[in-house]
């Protein structure tokens, strides 16, 4: 049976065996050939399932469990042996992995034996880095999966006839589950109930691009999001007999996108690698066209590059400091759903919020003294009447308020019966109850909703009279922050629940009052201390959010949503609509598409944009911004939609979130800078002593210089840093400018202190220590090298090196903000260490001597004089940097229109944009020539997915039908079997071949 032309399926009858549950296999009861529950008639269905209305017994719960199993798609776990295996397959393990075979296999010439030494040191660091690495991330990633149990989906059940919550995970076969507005459907089902105009969207399983009606007998599908009415479904399918498990399976590829973690490792990785190749070929040249170097002793020097040059640990340490980060962030009440969105929230710079239960408390209440009546209908009885237009089960906020300030809602529909209800839509903003008088058989609606919406729907004594007045009430109740719902009625004289009635007459408006909440004015101050200007986007009246934004302090610069089709009003002096969106405090009246809208505008100016939302009607927006923020009891629509969820109500909770996204964030950027920098001052520092003194460090020391220096950086992660003042984002140009400089500075001190050592004889006349010699070519040590030299050399690097890290991390001078107790330990370890070496090694087989206290002292006192200047460098790097950022916060918390100059730069910071693109257009990129062309860094970012795959806290398919079409360039593989192509069902392969043969040109034939 093929599906007919409107995409529903015709009911079939089969003969369904005794207790079929029990005496089938689950292979069996899923062969569409034999049994199709999508289409065959309900009472089969029920039959076939051994379950009735009122659901199942729980002695059926148990049996059917072990059989069907739970209700989820379990990931493939991988080998801890593989995981840990490909900790060292990334570019810059490679990187030291060919240092390994250089010192093992290259570096046999000259009659000497395999550079041993370094190979057994090269793999030891390989091996510490990956097991620290391996086993932090391991910690830190189920840190982050524990924090989201307290987000599993849950379900509405009614089992012996009682409906109660449970995990979605415990469903089974048979269930009746229940689902309204926002809720995603947690197992495929077939309606037995539906509730007003049901609608679904199914795009992210079908590729449907707008939601489909349903009505009783359709089939419901896992992970379908509920967008109109209420329904109740009988679950015929769970787990892996979901369309979507059977999709999951037959796609045989995640096609995981690559996360911007990933790209900003392999970009900085690049960036170092890049920079050792040029001075390892530069050395090449010089060593041995110029100067004629043996070839083993040039080999040595291109190893001192290769292991010093390569920030082997950081992968592991900007991994490791978002995972942390995330369960710091959940004591701030903020669970990150996508760890990397961490780096994002940081770099937000406008904050758009509703205003619902973030700005305000969401507990509303009905002001009793001010009802306005229309009618000889008293205050209680208006009332009572929009207490029985309110969904008495689960009800929403206004309809909880409503049956609250009622009393006793049991009392609500006594003596009367429920024809017909309509709940509450975004699109029609009402609630519509058709019910029947028990005592006289009489039939009468209620609608209850916006005031405006009620308005347009009446009919009956509606006089221009009473809609001017109803416009002053409204006006009179928004200058005082309150909320109008309006309440009409209707009689329906034929008794149908479908029947015409005899008009809408409008009975009373009742005045909500949602307060703001006590934080929130001082919360908003906060954010624009911090250069991010929240927006208010709420669907109240233009007058309700203005009289909110003066008693918030963020102003009443405020428009009507239509004024985004019309363009900027005459006299408010914007000169268009992305100038006006800019500089406006907020928008009243606004859609779905109207939230979307803004947040797409505000990002195609430059701004990396945040968005809270609670409803299934956020979705859309919530999925476009950077930072989806779903707030306290969202939806289930708008948790899945979001990249973080709030376990505690108010804005001072997304505040706090981004004060600890910038601490976060702030750790990895000062490693960033470190790790580049000490790139930069190894390559340039040991270079130059090549090409000005034929000078040659062992690579053995530089060695014991990565391993001090990794296990002194892996306490970054836990360091003590002030948040930036400005939103932050992964300038790359910034940092490699950053540590050019720094990285330039260290080297200069290394070879001006060689130069005066050697070259002068300052320090043998002040402090009587020896004088060293220029020896020939073919002495043991040619040129100035010299064992207790390579010590003295070594301790400078080691020390004044490490210390830079104190100078990355700090906003003022180094020393007015304190570090963490646990970096200061490690660097002294690290330090006394390096002393030690220094000053006592005897090391024949690297060429050191120890070069006494003395000579470690005058160390000491050189670093301590170079170091102290650092700071005036980043001064002065921060002077150029941060007037850029504050030109554009300005710019950003203005409400005057944008200069000229202002939209040039605005243009120009378009332009050389390379920060985070919202997730959504991650996922379904619109190009896929673009996608296919791929970029040098996104090759090698692909590699960087061993630190980051943990980091990831659901392995659902978010986006099904965009695997389908593949946008990317290499094909999904499916394993087309006959068995389970049989179980997939003809509706689900009808969607899916379509996707398909649109994409590929595969022809799905015999299905």
């Amino acid at each position: 049976m093929a599906p007919e032309a409107n995409g529903k399926n015709r009911s079939t009858s089969v003969d369904i065996p005794e207790q079929a549950v029990k005496n089938l296999t689950v292979e069996e009861m899923y062969d569409k050939e034999k049994y199709d529950l999508s289409t065959m008639k309900e009472g089969d269905v029920f039959k076939m399932l051994d379950t009735t209305r009122d659901g199942l017994k729980d002695d059926q719960i148990n049996e059917r469990l072990e059989k069907f199993g739970h209700n989820r798609l379990d990931q493939k776990t991988q080998s801890p042996i593989i995981q840990f295996l490909l900790f060292m397959w990334n570019p810059l393990s490679w990187v030291m992995e060919a240092a390994a075979i250089v010192a093992i296999a290259v570096s046999n010439g000259g009659g000497k034996e395999p550079d041993w030494e370094d190979f057994v040191g090269i793999i030891l660091l390989l091996l510490v880095n990956s097991i620290i690495g391996f086993i932090e991330q391991r910690n830190a990633g189920n840190a982050v999966k524990e924090l989201m149990k307290s987000l599993a989906p849950e379900a509405k059940v009614k089992r012996n006839g009682q409906w109660k919550t449970i995990d979605a995970s415990e469903l089974v076969p048979g269930d009746i589950i229940g689902v309204k507005l926002g809720d995603i459907v947690p197992a495929d089902g077939r309606l037995i109930v539906a509730q007003g105009e049901v609608s679904m969207d199914q795009a992210a399983l079908t590729g449907e691009s707008l939601p489909t009606t349903k009505s009783v007998g359709d089939e419901i599908f896992s992970g379908s999001t509920c967008k109109q009415g209420e329904a109740e479904a009988v679950v015929i399918g769970t787990g892996l007999n979901t369309f979507f498990g059977r999709a999951a399976k037959l796609v045989g590829g995640a096609h995981d996108e690559i996360g911007h973690l990933q790209t900003i490792l392999a970009k900085i990785g690049n960036f170092c690698i890049i920079a050792i190749a040029i001075f390892i070929i530069a050395e090449i040249f010089v060593m041995y066209v110029g100067f004629h170097y043996e070839y083993r002793r040039g080999i040595n020097n291109i190893l001192v590059l290769l292991i010093g040059g390569i920030p082997i640990a950081m992968p592991t340490v900007l991994s490791v400091t978002l995972a942390i980060g995330a369960k710091q962030l959940s004591e701030h009440k903020a669970i990150v759903t996508h760890v990397t969105a961490i780096e994002e929230l940081a770099a937000v710079t406008i904050l758009c919020s509703d205003k619902t239960g973030t700005l305000t408390l969401n507990k509303l209440v009905i002001d009793k003294e001010s009802i306005k009546k229309y009618s000889d209908i008293e205050s209680d009885g208006i009332i009572y009447h929009a207490a029985i237009a309110s969904r008495i089960d689960h009800p929403d906020a206004i309809d909880a308020c409503v049956m609250s300030t009622y009393g006793d809602k049991n009392k609500i529909r006594e003596g009367i019966e429920e024809l017909n209800f309509k709940p509450f839509n975004p699109t029609d903003k009402r609630t519509e109850i058709t019910y029947k008088q028990t005592k006289d058989g009489s039939v009468h609606r209620i609608s209850k909703g916006m005031s405006h919406a009620i308005l347009d729907l009446c009919t009956r004594d509606k006089t221009d009279e009473q809609i001017k007045q109803l416009n002053t009430d409204v006006d009179e109740f928004a200058k005082r922050g309150l909320r109008a719902l309006a309440v009409a009625i209707e009689d329906v004289s034929d008794g149908q629940k479908d029947g015409k009635g005899n008009g809408f007459k409008l009975i009373g408006l009742l005045p909500i009052f949602d307060p703001p909440r006590d934080d929130t004015k001082e919360t908003i101050e906060r954010a624009l201390q911090l250069g991010v200007k929240v927006k208010m986007l709420t669907g109240d009246q233009l007058a309700i959010a203005k009289e909110t934004g003066r008693r918030l302090g963020m102003g009443d610069n405020m428009f009507e949503a239509k004024t985004l089709k019309e363009g900027p009003p005459a006299d408010c002096g914007y000169k268009d609509i992305d100038d006006l969106i800019l500089h406006a405090d907020g928008f009243a009246g606004v859609y779905p598409e109207h939230k979307y809208e803004i947040v797409e505008r505000l990002q195609k100016m430059g701004h990396l944009i945040g968005m809270t939302g609670d409803g299934v009607n956020d979705a859309p927006a919530l999925s476009k911004a950077n930072v989806g923020v779903a707030v306290a009891d969202a939806s289930d629509a708008a948790r899945s939609a979001a990249d973080i969820v709030l376990t505690k109500p108010g804005l001072s909770v997304i505040i706090e979130a981004i004060l600890g996204s910038r601490q976060i964030f702030q750790r990895m950027r000062n490693y960033a800078i470190y790790t580049c920098s000490i790139t930069i001052r190894v390559l340039l520092g040991f270079s130059v002593l090549i090409f000005a003194f034929r000078f040659d460090f062992p690579s053995f020391m530089v060695l014991i210089l990565a391993i001090l220096n990794d296990g002194t950086i892996l306490t970054i992660s836990k360091d003590r840093v002030k948040p930036s003042q400005y939103p932050n984002s992964w300038h790359l140009s910034e940092i490699f400018t950053y540590a050019i400089v720094y990285g330039t500075y260290l080297a200069a001190s290394t070879v001006i202190f060689f130069t005066v050592i050697v070259k002068t004889t300052f320090f043998q006349d002040k402090f009587g220590v020896q004088q060293f010699q220029y020896h020939h070519h073919s002495h043991a040590f040619p040129g100035w090298n010299n064992p207790i030299l390579n010590s003295i050399i070594y301790l400078q690097v080691s020390t004044i090196s490490q210390a830079l890290i104190f100078i990355t991390r700090s906003h003022s001078f180094f020393f007015r903000e304190r570090p963490s107790i646990l970096l200061v330990i490690a660097f002294i370890t690290a330090q006394l260490i390096a002393t030690f070496i220094a000053v006592y090694a005897k090391w024949s087989f690297t060429q050191i001597h120890g070069c006494g206290w003395t000579w470690a002292g005058i160390v000491w006192v050189w670093n301590l004089i170079w170091f102290f200047p650092l700071d005036l460098l980043k001064f002065s790097l921060r002077a150029y940097f941060d007037r850029q950022q504050k030109e554009a916060v300005e710019e950003t918390l203005g409400k005057e229109p944008s200069t000229d100059n202002q939209r040039l730069r605005r243009q120009t910071t378009v332009l050389s944009m390379s920060g985070p693109p919202s997730r959504l257009s991650r996922m379904m990129s619109a190009d896929p020539k673009s996608s296919r062309r791929g970029t040098f860094a996104e090759i090698a970012a692909r590699y960087y997915a061993p630190h980051t795959r943990h980091l990831s806290t659901s392995h659902r398919f978010r986006n099904f039908a965009g695997v389908l079409n593949n946008a990317t360039n290499t094909p999904p593989s499916f394993a087309i079997d006959a068995p389970e192509l049989q179980r997939f069902s003809l509706v689900q392969a009808h969607h899916a071949s379509k996707l398909l043969n649109a994409k590929n040109d595969i022809t799905t034939t015999g299905v």
